[in-house]
C-alpha cells in the first residue's frame, strides 16, 4: 500500500465511524432518571421531582398547556396519582431512545416511560426532555410527554 493511501485511510475511517454520543453527560442524565423512577415508585414525589430544576421558568407541556414552576408540577402529579398507593401509582421505568448533546451546558433526552400497574395494565408513552447542567448536576428545564 502507498504512502498516499496509508493518509487517506485515517480520513476513510472517520466517514464510517458511527458518531458517539457523548458518555459521561449522556450516564449522568440517565442516572437523574434512574433516581426519579425511584423517587415514583417508593412514593416520594419530591424524590420524584428533583431531576427538575428548581428555576421558575422550568415548563411541562400538559393537553391543558403549560406549566412552569415545580410546584405546580408537583401539584399535577399529587392530583393525578395516589403516591401513597403502590397499586395506584404503578412503577415507572425509562428506555432511552435518543440522546444529545446540544452543548456543553445543555441536552436533549428523548425517552419512553413505562408504568406498570400490579393488575397487568401498562401505561406508557414519549418524553422529551431538555436538560440543563447546574451546580447541583443535571436537571430538566423543559419536559414534553405523552
Amino acid at each position: 500500500m502507498s504512502k498516499l493511501a496509508w493518509l487517506g485511510l485515517p480520513a476513510a475511517m472517520m466517514l464510517v465511524a458511527p458518531a458517539v454520543a457523548h458518555p459521561p453527560e449522556k450516564h449522568a442524565v440517565e442516572a437523574a432518571m434512574t433516581a426519579s423512577a425511584a423517587g415514583w415508585n417508593k412514593g416520594d414525589v419530591n424524590a420524584f421531582m428533583a431531576v427538575y430544576s428548581d428555576g421558575p421558568q422550568t415548563s411541562f407541556v400538559t393537553k391543558e398547556g403549560v406549566l412552569r414552576g415545580k410546584v405546580a408540577m408537583i401539584a399535577r402529579y399529587k392530583a393525578r396519582y395516589s403516591f401513597d398507593d403502590p397499586a395506584k401509582r404503578g412503577v415507572l421505568t425509562f428506555k432511552t431512545l435518543d440522546f444529545r448533546l446540544l452543548d456543553p451546558t445543555h441536552a436533549l433526552y428523548i425517552g419512553q416511560y413505562l408504568l406498570t400497574y400490579p393488575d397487568g395494565k401498562t401505561a406508557t408513552g414519549p418524553t422529551s426532555l431538555i436538560f440543563a447542567k447546574e451546580a447541583g448536576g443535571w436537571k430538566i428545564i423543559a419536559d414534553h410527554s405523552s
